[in-house]
Parts: structure tokens; C-alpha cells; sequence
């Protein structure tokens, strides 16, 4: 094997883990944001896990707008006053919260 094969293999290998890591940290930030708009929403425990998990299968389903809607809606149809501004400053911030938490594991 060359050094050239080698370092394909690297590269390779690198880019998976990167990709991996990515998926890692938009779910747990996802998450939390769940949790974020749950609390507000007075949603406890289950209720607030449950919702959670949906917020995570939004962005399977749409990507990061498609959550930033879900959320302003949902909020919205609970009497919270909410704004897609809002929700975008909150996913930024608990991007950075997700993607320590995951470096931490």
C-alpha cells in the first residue's frame, strides 16, 4: 500500500468521523431544544421527553427550518409569544451546549 492509499484512507476515515460527530450534536441540540420549548410549554417528564423526540425527528423531515417552524408554531398555539428569531438564537446557543456536551462523552 502507498502513502498516498494510506492517506485516502485517513481522509476517509476522518470524514466519517466528522460526519458522525455532526449528526451527534445537531440531535443532542435538537434535544435540548425540545426541552427548552417543553419547559416553556409547562410540559413535565414524559411529556417533555416525548416532546423532545419530536423536535429531533423534525430535522429528519425538513432540516433546521423545519424545526424552527414546528417550535414557533407550537409555542405560539400555547399562548407563548415567540418568534422565529427567537427560536434561531436559541438553536445557535445550545449548538455550542450540544456540541460540548458530546466532546465531553
Amino acid at each position: 500500500m502507498t502513502t498516498f492509499d494510506d492517506r485516502e484512507k485517513e481522509f476517509e476515515a476522518r470524514f466519517k468521523h466528522d460526519q458522525e460527530l455532526q449528526f451527534k450534536v445537531k440531535a443532542r441540540r435538537n434535544r435540548l431544544l425540545g426541552l427548552w420549548a417543553a419547559e416553556r410549554m409547562a410540559l413535565r417528564d414524559a411529556a417533555a421527553e416525548a416532546y423532545a423526540r419530536e423536535v429531533v425527528e423534525a430535522e429528519f423531515h425538513g432540516g433546521d427550518d423545519n424545526v424552527v417552524q414546528k417550535l414557533v408554531a407550537d409555542l405560539n398555539a400555547k399562548g407563548q409569544d415567540c418568534t422565529e428569531a427567537q427560536v434561531r438564537f436559541e438553536l445557535d446557543h445550545l449548538a455550542e451546549h450540544a456540541k460540548r456536551q458530546i466532546m465531553q462523552e
